[in-house]
């Protein structure tokens, strides 16, 4: 039997919520309809989804396994609705969603020769959205940093890059040509929502703020809220007269891949997937001249 979409939407919300009554609610629809659906969706796969007793609701294994398949599903449903009424309005346009740092021109170029009726708009993402956006059409092609939840997404490497520290401009090391993390032991540490542009979390290196952004990295590291980690390329884009760029070698580099919904079989999508392979080299030479901030002082260095 094939999976009703308004059941299993029903299913998420109690799932979220671990109370009929909140879910119900949140849905708009009285409780006992509610409950009637969830039964009838038990029955239509064959399991319990849910154990109810007095203490309140529980997943099972079951459903705990739906609710895992079910956002890439309910997301990849959103989309193609979207796609629908995009092509219905006579819409030839493609979302590109890019990480700070990578430069998309290079592919939009050759793009642009093989689809010059086509057009490519483009929107910043960041760490914590990428999948989501891809999953319900909101963007149809990402460049996105690692590491990034896979499911229901087709992953493509795309090219490495050094990361570098972000400090205050006052720091101790902020001089340094390049610095170790043994040399940052005992830092406050700025943290990313899902860590992609931070090193494997240390016992050396303290946690402090979490943070979301570039800018917003940015304002806390000159505040002295701590120190963070960027790509490399990020700092041709994002300068501050309060922080310092410094080299941290032994840092594992970071990792640009082009990503898409699986589901989103799509020609226009596919030619551009590869003009953006073909343009990778000239992306990632995009940050061989970069602005360094050593002791306070912007100074140009080549690669």
């Amino acid at each position: 039997m094939d999976l009703d979409l308004r059941k299993l939407r029903y299913f998420v919300a109690v799932a979220d919520t671990l109370h009929f009554g909140r879910a119900a609610e949140r849905l708009h629809i009285a409780q006992p309809v509610l409950s009637r659906q969830i039964r009838a969706l038990e029955q239509d796969l064959g399991t319990a989804l849910f154990t109810r007793d007095s203490h309140g609701v529980v997943l099972t294994d079951a459903g705990t396994q739906l609710l895992t398949d079910a956002a890439p599903l309910l997301a990849s449903a959103d989309a193609a609705r979207r796609r629908v009424t995009a092509a219905a309005r006579g819409d030839r346009r493609l979302m590109v969603g890019f990480r700070a740092g990578v430069a998309v021109t290079p592919a939009i170029h050759r793009f642009a020769v093989r689809h010059p009726d086509v057009r490519v708009d483009v929107q910043r993402i960041e760490a914590d959205e990428q999948a989501e956006l891809l999953l319900d059409g909101r963007i149809d092609i990402g460049y996105v940093r690692l590491p990034i939840d896979e499911a229901g997404l087709r992953v493509v490497p795309l090219y490495t890059e050094p990361r570098v520290a972000v400090l205050p401009a006052r720091h101790r090391l902020a001089g340094k040509e390049e610095v170790t993390e043994a040399d940052l032991a005992g830092e406050p540490l700025l943290w990313h929502a899902d860590a992609s542009t931070q090193p494997t979390r240390r016992p050396h290196l303290n946690a402090g703020y979490l943070v979301r952004g570039v800018d917003e990295t940015l304002e806390h590291v000159a505040a002295g809220r701590g120190i963070s980690f960027l790509a490399r390329s990020a700092t041709v884009f994002y300068t501050h007269p309060e922080v310092a760029y410094v080299a941290v070698p032994d840092l594992a580099p970071d990792q640009v891949c082009l990503a898409m919904a699986t589901a989103h079989l799509s020609p226009v999508v596919e030619d551009f997937f590869t003009a953006a392979q073909t343009a990778a080299e000239i992306t990632a030479e995009c940050g061989n001249h970069e602005m360094w901030q050593l002791g306070g002082e912007a100074v140009a260095e080549p690669r």
